[in-house]
């Protein structure tokens, strides 16, 4: 495309009109076609010339001039009605790759309407879990979550994911549905507040909780290296199977103070339920650098409310580190869990988990190994395996199975 005629659309962005401003090209004159759209976008900065004072309208224009000229707008995005800002955000789609190379971040890349924004994220997946007999039994799934972002006004915003799975070995489908629901207030650039259906994560292994939380969090943000939250409301996992003394009441105050400080990455948590739960957690992960690629990374936590004072902890190494944005990044991992019941109340991040054991209420304990890798194929595609073995159980003669998962992550 000719740069005269780049210029000319992007003036049809132009929130303001600079009708006495002075023309700074030689090579462009009153009589040009473009006159106007080149003086005006020259005059708000969006569009630069060549040293020797020149504008060379009639030369092809490269990607990258017209990322810059992008990243100019994005800048006055605020000045733009929503049909504009469409167009605008249009454009930095196609040119993302040349923006983020200017260290131009484009609201995560996200596809955006209005004041509406959309992101999300597709799985395809084989995994295995235990059945009541202890062995592993196949199962082929399919997941698609899309995130609804409105933003409200400079500090409020409202968050929605809809959520639709897929059995393949199954006739009966569910419909889609709404799993999470957020409203979210920033008090300056320090606190924030989430009310509704909340992410929840414990831990640095995942093996702890990763689950929602129908309910409330309050949040302090310090700096990178020191974060505090502190929430209430009902555990949407937590419901009474794995552990022995849970009654009908799921209700649960938590604290987690976190950060990340250098080669460190750490959490520290603590869980309380109410009522007549015999549920007391504390608890904290820590992965730490050790350079070269490498890192070592555990969890520790104690439910000093149930019988036996019950805990829970992991040790791994890892290699790597995968980005979804880099083909060809990888990330490998080995680690070892040594769970006893009533330790934690149901929910890790593990698609192939011999945790699935605990269901058994004759198992007081598991014990196993596990590897792991991720690969990025493509932009934005993961390749995700992991494999847990050398399973060992207290309280129940069953041999447990191995248990093993693969699967093709997609985000959009």
């Amino acid at each position: 495309m000719k740069k005269i005629l780049a210029i000319a659309a992007v003036a049809a962005l132009s929130a303001g009109v600079s009708a006495y401003a002075a023309n700074p090209f030689s090579d462009v004159t009153p009589s040009d076609w473009a006159y106007q759209a080149v003086v005006d976008l020259s005059d708000q900065g969006v569009v630069e010339g060549y040293p020797d004072g020149t504008f060379k309208g009639e030369r092809n224009i490269t990607r990258y001039e017209m990322a810059q000229i992008i990243a100019r707008m994005l800048a006055k995005e605020d000045q733009l009605n929503a049909e504009q800002r469409a167009t605008l955000d249009k454009l930095a789609g196609e040119y993302a790759d040349e923006l983020a190379n200017l260290g131009v971040r484009v609201a995560n890349l996200e596809k955006k309407v209005g004041n509406l924004s959309f992101s999300g994220n597709g799985r395809m997946r084989y995994n295995q879990s235990y059945g009541d007999n202890g062995k592993a039994a196949d199962k082929w799934d399919g997941r698609m979550q899309v995130n609804i972002k409105g933003q409200v006004n400079d500090s409020t915003y409202v968050l929605g994911r809809l959520r639709y799975d897929m059995n393949f070995k199954s006739t009966n489908e569910d419909p889609a549905y709404l799993d999470q629901l957020i409203v979210h207030h920033d008090f300056g650039d320090k606190a924030s507040v989430n009310i509704g259906k909340i992410d929840l994560f414990l831990g640095q292994t995942g093996v702890f909780f990763d689950s929602e939380i129908k309910g409330a969090e309050l949040a302090f943000h310090a700096n990178d290296a020191a974060n505090l939250a502190v929430g209430y409301g009902r555990f949407e996992d937590w419901n009474g199977d794995y552990a022995d003394n849970i009654t009908d009441k799921h209700e649960y105050a938590y604290a987690q103070f976190s950060g990340e400080a250098g080669r460190f990455a750490y959490d520290v948590d603590y869980v309380n339920g109410t009522s007549t739960n015999k549920v007391n957690i504390w608890g904290a992960g820590l992965t730490a650098g050790l350079g070269g690629g490498f890192d070592v990374f555990g969890d520790y936590y104690k439910n000093t409310d149930a019988k036996g004072d019950p805990d829970l902890w992991t040790a791994g190494l890892g290699y790597g580190k995968q980005d979804n944005a880099k083909v060809g990044s990888f990330r490998v991992a080995a680690s070892y869990v040594d769970a006893e019941r009533n330790a934690f109340l149901g929910a890790y991040t593990y698609d192939a988990s011999p945790l699935d054991a605990l269901l058994n209420k004759e198992v007081k304990e598991v014990k196993f190994w596990r590897a792991e890798g991720d690969v990025t194929l493509a932009k934005n595609v993961r390749l995700h395996g992991e494999y847990s073995f050398d399973v060992k159980t207290k309280g129940t003669d069953t041999d447990y199975d191995d248990v093993a998962s693969v699967s093709l992550n997609y985000v959009f």
